[in-house]
């Protein structure tokens, strides 16, 4: 039997979203320009399908001052983690007027920070920064106008990735998520007159959080009865099963700065793996310090995605989640990760219903 259009159509976006997300970050040229041409095609044809269908489009805008003040504080931390690494004195570390000023009175010290935070950018456009040596030992950092608009341009992208992502979640398979100018996304949706069936799922942002799990009584007898303060009971993603952990979060998408899909170097099965910010990594490396051998739960939504043991401190900054995933459930959480990592929100700048083009 042939497959009915729409379901062909809606398995080239699916492809298309899983493709994008299993993409390296920022992966080559020749990768953006084979997915600019595919997005291309796509947009064609919803283009066409708006204009016989009629149906829905929805204009957001990313929220700019959210990701200016993201990166200035992870470069705080950054500044921060580097000058206690390399021993260098200072005083003063603070962030002021979209920048990081700071105080280090040996020349020596300011040129190693210099050479350090350099070598650290080396290669990636995003992180190029701008340093002001006032002679006084007064240092100014802040990012270069042209490492912002790189930066403001991965976060579009992030966020075209989660809403194409969240979209397939909600069962919408036809639909069309382009960029509008610099910092706004523009999506189509053909056969859908009622827009605020999408607006719905971007009205609150994706929770993410990290909570140790609480051993003191069996997770099901919490449920049927009364779990210890401060705890509560949530089920798993894919088993369904209880989990008892801390109400408070020890670690949350703020502090999370990359996630995605990818394979487990031995197994090959799919996992999502992530990073940390600076913060992310000192808070998660001491709390895996505090707690080897007691599990801890990623949490989605008040979904429990994993809980793995602790076996030792983790002070990498980053990890994976497995959980028995097909790869599409490895993308789907890999973008849920990322939807709560992504600075501030989007915001709703216009919702219209497109009636069709009326038949000759």
């Amino acid at each position: 039997m042939t497959m009915p259009l729409r379901d062909r159509i809606g398995r080239l976006i699916i492809a298309l979203a899983i493709a994008a997300a299993i993409a390296l970050p920022r992966a080559g040229l020749a990768e953006d320009s084979q997915l600019d041409k595919m997005r291309a095609k796509i947009t064609a044809f919803i283009a066409d399908k708006m204009e016989k269908l009629g149906g829905s489009r929805i204009i957001y805008k990313v929220d700019t001052d959210g990701l200016r003040e993201s990166v200035v504080t992870d470069l705080r931390d950054d500044v921060y983690k580097t000058l206690r690494e390399g021993k260098i004195a200072f005083s003063g570390l603070a962030i002021r007027d979209g920048g990081v000023e700071l105080k280090i009175a040996d020349a020596k010290g300011r040129e190693e920070l210099k050479r350090k935070l350099a070598s650290a950018a080396e290669g990636l456009p995003s992180h190029a920064l701008a340093m002001t040596d006032g002679g006084d030992g007064l240092v100014r950092l802040a990012p270069t106008d042209a490492a912002s608009a790189a930066r403001l341009r991965d976060l579009v992208e992030d966020a075209i990735a989660m809403i194409e992502q969240r979209l397939k979640d909600a069962g919408i398979r036809l639909a069309s998520v382009q960029p509008d100018g610099t910092d706004r996304i523009r999506i189509f949706l053909p056969g859908m007159m009622e827009p605020e069936q999408v607006t719905r799922i971007f009205a609150t942002k994706v929770k993410v959080s990290l909570r140790l799990v609480d051993l003191s009584m069996p997770a099901e007898q919490a449920q049927s009865g009364a779990p210890p303060a401060g705890t509560e009971v949530l089920l798993g993603f894919k088993d369904k099963q209880p989990y008892l952990v801390a109400k408070e979060s020890a670690l949350d998408g703020d502090d999370i700065s990359y996630a995605g899909p990818g394979f487990a170097s031995g197994t090959k099965d799919p996992i999502a793996s992530f990073r940390f910010n600076g913060r992310g990594t000192r808070r998660f490396a001491h709390i895996t310090a505090e707690n080897v051998g007691r599990p801890f739960a990623i949490v989605l939504d008040d979904r429990v995605i994993s809980a793995p043991v602790i076996r030792e401190p983790i002070t990498g900054g980053s990890g994976q989640i497995s959980g028995n995933f097909t790869l599409e459930e490895a993308s789907s959480v890999a973008m849920m990760l990322r939807a709560g990592s992504l600075p501030g929100h989007l915001g709703l700048v216009e919702q219209q219903v497109i009636q069709p083009a009326s038949k000759p």
